[in-house]
């Protein structure tokens, strides 16, 4: 089978390797081969690269595989969806539903797992998969937690249920590029039979979380920590094997071995007693056993009447019942429309806020400046934002910074954020202060030495720069040029690298720094000031091309055809690509294309301009970039520069 493989494409290049091949011709081959071979289809509802995922096309079996349909026996379901939610098409009955773990690394093994009671040999695995024999049940991540269980966009921090998105026509409202529709959506479309459906005679499942995320859920501490990894280590080594500990061992010589806190989150995790936080584009879900605030009273507790917390384990439960009535129940909190479904909070501190504070908690600019007078509640609305954001859209606690005019109101939000989520909770990761104490505490990381300059020292280096720009400053204060010399740039650099002469062209990456040629001044250690000559225009950065040889895919989107194809690299710049390709494309046709020379793989839009000329038997295309956001804009920008510099220095 690998023989016939390679023949059609590269199949060393990666350990799941593109080909521009159709799964029904897969299939055909498969079977020339050994006819007792076991193909299944793997994780279909995934939106790219499945069976019927978003953007696959197809919406049956018998689509995907035509003539040889009747050979699929069995399904897997992938991480992002479980058996109920397969129930609920019809067309599905006739299959065998297995989970499978991709094996990414070894911690991975058995995340999902089939159940199989059969004789220890290949005549017995296929006899449970292709004819249900001995096929007792499967173990199943919780939907919520797979990476495309809800819609969304991973850039814009959005994550939506089907009904959002439906309303949002399926159109990012931040940025206007297309969401990424998740397994629950896509489910919704082709099911033919009502959420909540139980399937007549279907083998059992369960749903379960790895064992160290349990531990780093019920003790506050992070999965691959080396507190967590110890404890994962004795329990394993006292206790059993992972599947043993989180399925048959009893509660009580868990908590007897490992504590009340680990215990409790395993029997919470049977019961299925968990909130669950959807998983979107990409970005995996989360599971949470316990509330921050339990595990601050728990930790208490334990510290001051022993590790077992024996005589309080029945308050303990009291008060968890309390906070899961309240939970389940209506708080009556007013708070920002959330999506409807599970592991959607309401967070207190939005009570009673005001139609124009709320407008500014629900805002998902990336940048958001909260302005009022004195008293109006602007350090409440920003940490209503920091949960919003944290709580609904799941965005990571890294990358939000909160700045405040005073220390006292920074240590204020601090305070206020540690008591909602927790002493083990996300505000120690998030970065607050004033403008001044963040951009000194970044250019301090940065290695920048420096002193905080008094008023004498910066009327100095004010008068030493303005001489060095050629700017002089007038009586009022102001800065003018001196004569008509334009503006002069500044670069900066290592040694010889910046040791050039004569004529330049400057192209930046970012739109506020335009394009430029102009003529080197002079040259000052580690200092080159060019004075510009003329202005270069847009066409300038789009048009540098860059000679590339990457392998890839395009998806349709306007065209007729379907699923993936591939194609190879040809040049690529600022505003297009060329690439060959056997699937005919027309001009103005619209496609995607997984971009894998950025430092993240993008998927463009593209438009296709014109067929160029080739020696090559595979046609060459050109295309243009369409519907781009900045982020992409700056990362293709970035690539081609980098492949540029790298090949000048080739050479």
């Amino acid at each position: 089978l690998a023989g016939k493989l390679e023949a059609i494409g590269n199949i060393h290049s990666d350990g799941r390797p593109i080909l521009g091949l159709d799964s029904r011709d897969l299939l055909e081959i498969t079977l020339e081969v050994c006819p007792r071979a076991i193909f299944v289809p793997a994780h279909i509802w995934t939106p790219h690269f499945s069976m019927f995922g978003a953007f696959s096309g197809f919406d049956t079996v018998e689509e995907c595989f035509e003539d040889l349909a009747p050979q699929i026996h069995a399904i897997e379901t992938g991480l992002s969806s479980d058996p109920p939610m397969n129930w609920r098409l019809s067309a599905l009955d006739k299959f065998h539903m297995i989970s499978n773990s991709d094996a990414h690394s070894p911690s991975r093994l058995g995340r999902e797992a089939n159940l199989l009671d059969i004789p220890m040999s290949y005549d017995g695995l296929y006899d449970a998969i292709q004819k249900g024999v001995g096929l007792a049940g499967t173990i199943e991540f919780f939907p919520e937690e797979g990476k495309y269980h809800y819609d969304g966009h991973r850039k814009c921090h959005l994550c939506l249920s089907p009904q959002e998105a439906e309303a949002y026509q399926g159109k990012c409202p931040v940025c206007g590029k297309k969401l990424t529709l998740g397994v629950s959506h896509r489910i919704q479309q082709l099911a033919d039979r009502a959420e909540g459906f139980t399937r007549p005679g279907a083998v059992p499942f369960e749903s379960l979380v790895p064992l160290p995320e349990v531990i780093a859920a019920s003790t506050g501490h992070g999965a691959a920590g080396v507190r967590v990894q110890r404890l994962y280590e004795e329990m394993l080594g006292k206790l059993g094997t992972e599947f043993s500990i989180l399925r048959e061992l009893s509660i009580e010589d868990i908590r007897r071995q490992s504590g009340y806190q680990i215990g409790e989150g395993i029997r919470r995790l049977r019961e299925g007693n968990v909130g669950r936080f959807p998983g979107f584009d990409g970005e995996y879900g989360t599971i949470q056993l316990f509330e921050p605030s339990e595990l601050d009273a728990m930790e208490g507790q334990m510290s001051l009447f022993g590790q077992n917390g024996a005589g309080f384990e029945g308050r303990i439960r009291q008060e968890a019942k309390k906070r899961n009535a309240v939970r389940e129940g209506d708080t009556g909190k007013k708070m920002p429309q959330a999506a409807e479904g599970e592991g959607r909070r309401q967070s207190a501190s939005s009570e009673l806020l005001n139609e124009e504070q709320l407008l500014a908690v629900r805002s998902l600019a990336p940048r958001t400046a909260v302005i009022a007078g004195p008293g109006t509640g602007k350090t409440k609305t920003l940490i209503s934002h920091i949960l919003y954001l944290l709580q609904h859209h799941r965005v990571k606690p890294s990358d939000i910074t909160a700045v405040t005019f005073t220390n006292k109101a920074a240590q204020e939000m601090r305070t206020r954020l540690k008591e909602q989520l927790g002493r083990h909770g996300a505000a120690g990761k998030i970065r607050i202060g004033t403008f001044h104490s963040i951009c000194q505490e970044l250019l301090r990381a940065d290695g920048k030495e420096f002193a905080i300059a008094d008023e004498g020292t910066v009327l100095e280096l004010v008068r030493e720069d303005l001489a060095d720009a050629g700017l002089c400053a007038c009586a009022a204060g102001r800065l003018t040029s001196e004569g008509n010399r334009g503006r002069r740039c500044l670069l900066l650099g290592d040694g010889e690298e910046l040791a050039v002469e004569g004529e330049v062209q400057l192209i930046g990456l970012d739109d506020r720094l335009p394009a430029r040629r102009g003529m080197v001044k002079r040259r000052r250690g580690c200092h080159i000031v060019v004075q510009p000559t003329a202005e270069l225009g847009a066409e300038a950065r789009e048009n540098l091309r860059v000679r590339t040889n990457f392998k890839s895919i395009i998806l349709p989107v306007t065209g007729q055809w379907r699923g993936a194809r591939a194609v190879q690299g040809y040049d690529l710049s600022c505003g297009g690509v060329a690439f060959h390709t056997m699937q005919p494309l027309a001009p103005g046709e619209v496609a995607e294309l997984v971009l894998p020379v950025t430092d993240e793989p993008l998927l463009l839009h593209f438009r296709v301009l014109r067929t160029l000329p080739s020696d090559d038997p595979v046609p060459l295309y050109a295309a243009r970039f369409v519907d781009l956001i900045l982020d992409q804009d700056i990362a293709i920008r970035k690539a081609v520069f980098a492949i540029q510099v790298r090949a000048f220095y080739q050479h």
